[in-house]
């Protein structure tokens, strides 16, 4: 498989705590999907999750290398976890448009947290390309 992109991100938890106290409930809704509400809420550190699925986004974006390019929205990038715990990028919109014209076949996302960061690494990888019947000949 071959890397199109690479992706990284920290930020200060603390900084997320603080737009979540003076935002409240619109910050969250606006960068966040009801799933990763969810997630996040029902952790016992919500603010270090919160923070962590921020950084990923971020990494996402970086990974695709468009940034806030028109047409993407925070919730077109949305985290979740398989039972083992391991993160998974799911992409809809203007996200999931820009991975179909880039070839990306696959994304994938680390995420680390403590009490003061989060920070997230994303790898974009090539959409395995198909053998054509000559191919072996």
């Amino acid at each position: 498989m071959n890397v199109l992109g690479i992706g990284t991100d920290i930020i200060e938890c603390l900084r997320i705590a603080q737009m979540i106290e003076r935002h409240g409930d619109l910050f969250i809704r606006r960068v966040y999907t009801d799933h990763e509400i969810s997630y996040c809420q029902e952790r016992k550190a919500a603010t270090q999750h919160f923070a962590g699925r921020w950084a990923a986004k971020e990494a996402v974006l970086k990974a695709l290398g468009t940034g806030w390019v028109k047409g993407i929205g925070w919730r077109d990038i949305e985290i979740h976890n398989l039972r083992g715990g391991q993160p998974v990028v799911k992409l809809r919109g203007g996200a999931r448009d820009v991975v179909e014209k880039a070839g990306i076949g696959q994304m994938l996302i680390s995420i680390s947290h403590c009490r003061s960061h989060a920070t997230a690494f994303a790898i974009a990888l090539a959409a395995e390309e198909e053998a054509s019947p000559s191919d072996g000949d």
